[in-house]
């Protein structure tokens, strides 16, 4: 068995891990928008990481599976410096944000990214957003 023949199932996992951090990321922003995010105690933090690395570990085998990679296929370097920023806005909103206010501005910009970056793969193309309707 080879790992093309594994697509299959390496793709389902990947796309419920990607549903999965969506829906918690959101769990964890309604709770922090709440003030109730706090003393929800280390799984809040521990499930969520080990959700994220079977993602990755899954979407790296998938683009050495399809021959197409980060820096060398437009969509999948936007798919990944997006992620950087989905990161990154997602760390201000759930910690790092000093008020409510950037909290709550960083958590919907961290969405937005989500959304991007699922248009993106969905659609194999940079620039989804237009082509989502056509």
């Amino acid at each position: 068995m080879t790992l093309v023949d594994l697509f299959p199932s390496i793709k389902m996992l990947h796309i419920t891990t990607v549903v999965f951090t969506g829906f918690f990321f959101l769990v964890r922003f309604i709770w922090m928008i709440n003030g109730t995010l706090q003393g929800r105690g280390n799984w809040v933090r521990r499930l969520p990481a080990t959700n994220d690395t079977i993602l990755l570990v899954c979407g790296l085998t998938m683009s050495i599976i399809i021959n197409q990679y980060p820096f060398i296929n437009s969509w999948l370097t936007a798919k990944v410096l997006v992620l950087l920023v989905y990161i990154i806005s997602g760390v201000i909103a759930l910690r790092l944000g000093r008020s409510r206010r950037i909290r709550i501005i960083a958590g919907v910009f961290a969405l937005c990214c989500y959304g991007y970056i699922i248009s993106a793969a969905l659609k194999h193309h940079p620039f989804p957003l237009p082509l989502i309707f056509s």
